[in-house]
């Protein structure tokens, strides 16, 4: 492992000194940190990272190698990867690398000996914000001040149709707006043929596959930014019985009439509490997301559903005029917590039982 010194300079002008692993270069993205004990393999192939420098609180990274049966997606769309410790001798009978030959390969900056601890607090109380990993003290600020994540689903996105599973199944159309594996994993194991199609598929296209549903993905950016794809779910609301995660429930919200807004840090971690408000009952959930559904933008079209338990915001809305529920949170979670998985059941109850609104 490279022990180059390299530095990490914070938007607020606060600097850190590491050590250098993964990739040579310099980079700027938008630093966040997670809160995952485990999942980091998940992490690093989650394409709702993209533009984003991801920050480990957990001090301990890569002491069970990387399992690439564990992947989220085929290539890693991080800009930089930060933690305490790098596990230089990993002990796990499934390991293929180590941490730092996977962030090699992939082309991937990563800084260890950093304070965590420090960092997070930062991110905390300041919010979210931009940061240079360099190989020398940082002079210039005008790139790190001026970045911003853009085209970000377009960036993730598949680029052709892809087919999933048995086609005698149930089809549902997973649109794709930077799809974690395991939602689709999730749906085959179910009996689904899951048809996976690009972002840029129109209304039209996706009714013309004559799905039985259709699954709005996870995803990265700012949910505002996708317009074309909130005027397309607008035409399919009510067509088809529709689940949405994560961006895929803020998309629908927004398609809705609802609104969002960036969250001072977000919940990125897999030990987020939500409540059901028709239960009482709390799950714990993994999350990865940095802009909220303002629920009471959305009074008048369907019922919020769940709320975050930690600071009551919106977790999961419900369109039953619409044969439509989404979720915040991540019910396909790898490798945990399950609570949730029940959603996926849910969701193909609906289709099952014929519920279409048009």
């Amino acid at each position: 492992m490279k022990n180059g010194r390299v530095y990490l300079t914070l938007q607020n002008g606060k600097r850190f000194v590491g050590q250098r692993i993964g990739s040579d270069g310099d980079v700027v993205g938008e630093l966040v940190f997670t809160t995952g004990m485990t999942g980091y393999i998940e992490t690093l192939t989650d394409p709702s990272y993209y533009g984003q420098i991801v920050a480990q609180t957990f001090p301990l990274i890569g002491n069970y190698g990387v399992i690439p049966q564990d992947y989220e997606s085929t290539k890693t769309v991080v800009s930089a990867y930060i933690v305490r410790e790098a596990c230089e001798i990993p002990s796990n009978f499934r390991c293929e690398k180590t941490l730092d030959e996977y962030l090699k390969e992939n082309g991937v900056i990563g800084v260890s000996g950093i304070d965590t601890r420090e960092l997070t607090k930062i991110v905390r109380e300041a919010g979210v914000m931009n940061a240079a990993i360099t190989s020398a003290p940082l002079k210039n600020f005008e790139k790190l001040n001026s970045y911003k994540v853009k085209n970000a689903v377009d960036n993730v996105t598949c680029r052709e149709v892809e087919y999933y599973g048995d086609p005698n199944g149930l089809k549902v159309a997973v649109w794709d707006f930077g799809a974690k594996e395991n939602i689709i994993r999730e749906l085959v194991n179910r009996g689904c043929y899951c048809v996976r199609i690009p972002s840029f598929f129109t209304d039209k296209q996706i009714m013309d596959l004559k799905p039985d549903g259709l699954m709005l993905t996870n995803g990265p950016g700012d949910p505002a930014e996708n317009t074309g794809i909130i005027e397309n779910l607008k035409r399919l609301a009510g067509k088809l019985p529709i689940f949405g995660i994560c961006l895929g429930h803020q998309l629908f919200a927004l398609a809705m009439g609802g609104k969002t807004k960036k969250m001072k840090y977000g919940h990125r971690g897999a030990n987020q509490p939500v409540k059901n408000l028709e239960t009482g009952r709390v799950y714990i959930s993994s999350q990865n997301h940095g802009y909220e559904v303002l629920s009471s933008s959305l009074q008048n079209v369907g019922r919020l559903s769940y709320v975050n338990a930690n600071d009551g915001t919106c977790e999961g809305f419900d369109y039953p005029q619409l044969n439509a529920y989404t979720v915040q949170f991540h019910p396909e979670a790898c490798g945990g917590p399950r609570d949730a998985a029940f959603l996926f059941d849910k969701f193909i109850s609906n289709i099952k039982d014929g519920k279409h609104n048009a």
